[in-house]
């Protein structure tokens, strides 16, 4: 049996994840979380076999959970399920520690065999994503892009979406201060002057979707 946590922040979505796993009788959904906290509570106390980790949540993103996760068993089987399917996004996921990465776009069986896979041992970077990522046209982009730690992406993220500086410090668990010299780091790294040039480095690079902006 496969003894899965689910860590999402929308009660709908792991709802619907919860109904499709538990058509699988190899597959047991031990416990379920919205939130980074909580989620890393069920971790410890449960250790699922497989965690399906959204990597869009409050406070803590997915990718900061996922390496606190790592800290404590440096084994967790961790599987990204996400709407950020970007190469980018996929690379840095696997680079933080995660053992594969699922679109939610995805027919839900990709899902159980992501997960069958995951438990396996069996999981890869898709061969196609890998591709993009090595011989996209605008490198020089992905490059820059890619020099970004794992905190200064999702802060990216946020300030491309038109967050506030002091709603990006509330998520992310730190001071305005803080983050408004992290985003000046940002700009410099990506060689970006305008909130508009990072809207759009975001949206051609499928950081965000262009229908999330506002």
């Amino acid at each position: 049996m496969i003894r899965v946590l689910l860590v999402d922040d929308h009660p709908v979505v792991r709802a619907g994840y919860k109904r499709l796993l538990e058509t699988d009788a190899a597959i047991q959904v031990v416990a379920e979380a919205s939130d980074a906290d909580s989620a890393y509570l069920a971790f410890v106390v449960y250790q699922p076999d497989v965690t399906v980790l959204d990597l869009s949540m409050p406070g803590v993103s997915g990718l900061g959970l996922l390496q606190k996760m790592l800290l404590r068993d440096d084994q967790a089987k961790v599987l990204i399920c996400s709407m950020y399917d970007a190469p980018l996004v996929k690379r840095k996921a696997l680079e933080a520690g995660a053992k594969s990465f699922v679109s939610k776009n995805v027919p839900p069986e990709k899902l159980l065999l992501a997960i069958h896979a995951v438990h396996m041992g069996e999981a890869t970077l898709e061969a196609e994503a890998e591709a993009a990522v090595g011989h996209s046209e605008w490198q020089d982009e992905i490059d820059r892009i890619s020099s970004l730690t794992l905190r200064e992406l999702e802060l990216f993220r946020l300030l491309a979406l038109g967050k506030t500086i002091g709603y990006c410090a509330k998520v992310m668990s730190l001071n305005e201060k803080t983050v408004y010299n992290r985003q000046t780091k940002i700009r410099e790294k990506l060689k970006v002057d305008t909130l508009a040039g990072l809207v759009h480095l975001a949206q051609r690079h499928q950081i965000i979707d262009s229908n999330m902006v506002t």
